[in-house]
């Protein structure tokens, strides 16, 4: 997280150096990306920097919790505009991501992290939409998914469920970056595969 420092700059101060950031994290991966070239950007000194985060992958981090706390949001809403139904909701989501992307500097920076993702990577990510630490934060949309649509016994096997769609959805957008998919082809792709999930695939 960023130090204290960091936020008692000003709005404008504060953008101009998470855009500057942004850029740096869209041109090169994040183990590739250079403070010096952050900081010149920003039109900050780099002993500056080090007084509003402790380094690189801290300002890194701290923009990728922003987008997957935006995320958040984003699901919690689908929920409730679709009664509870978790495929609607996911396919409606990552929908709203394939959108974000269209932003060059931001979908740059996203596609960076998808196609490096690392344990830390995906944990950040996922985390707000990830069934066990939602339990654990006791944030509403446990309540919101409509369990009356879903074919499971308790709540362990709708965190299974979660995280079965999250794996797909993760898969998925590592193909749009890494094949350089269409949106059209991206959102079928996607599609397809949560209907296979939702219908079954087993023969009675």
């Amino acid at each position: 997280m960023p130090k204290q420092t960091f936020f008692n700059l000003p709005q404008d101060k504060q953008e101009t150096l998470i855009d500057s950031a942004v850029k740096e994290f869209s041109r090169v991966p994040l183990n590739e990306a250079s403070i010096s070239n952050i900081v010149k950007q920003a039109g900050i000194a780099r002993g500056s920097f080090y007084q509003y985060f402790e380094d690189k992958d801290d300002l890194f981090f701290f923009i990728l919790e922003k987008y997957a706390k935006q995320n958040e949001e984003r699901f919690i809403s689908l929920l409730q505009e679709n009664d509870g139904d978790l495929f609607d909701s996911f396919k409606g989501m990552f929908r709203g991501m394939l959108t974000d992307f269209q932003n060059q500097d931001y979908g740059m920076f996203i596609k960076n992290a998808f196609l490096n993702m690392n344990h830390k990577v995906e944990n950040t990510i996922a985390k707000n939409v990830n069934m066990e630490d939602a339990k654990c934060r006791q944030i509403e949309h446990l309540d919101l998914i409509n369990r009356d649509k879903l074919n499971i016994a308790d709540e362990h096997e709708l965190f299974h469920v979660v995280r079965i769609i999250l794996a797909i959805t993760f898969q998925n957008l590592i193909q749009n970056f890494a094949l350089e998919l269409s949106f059209e082809e991206s959102l079928q792709n996607y599609t397809t595969e949560i209907d296979m999930i939702k219908k079954g695939l087993a023969k009675e």
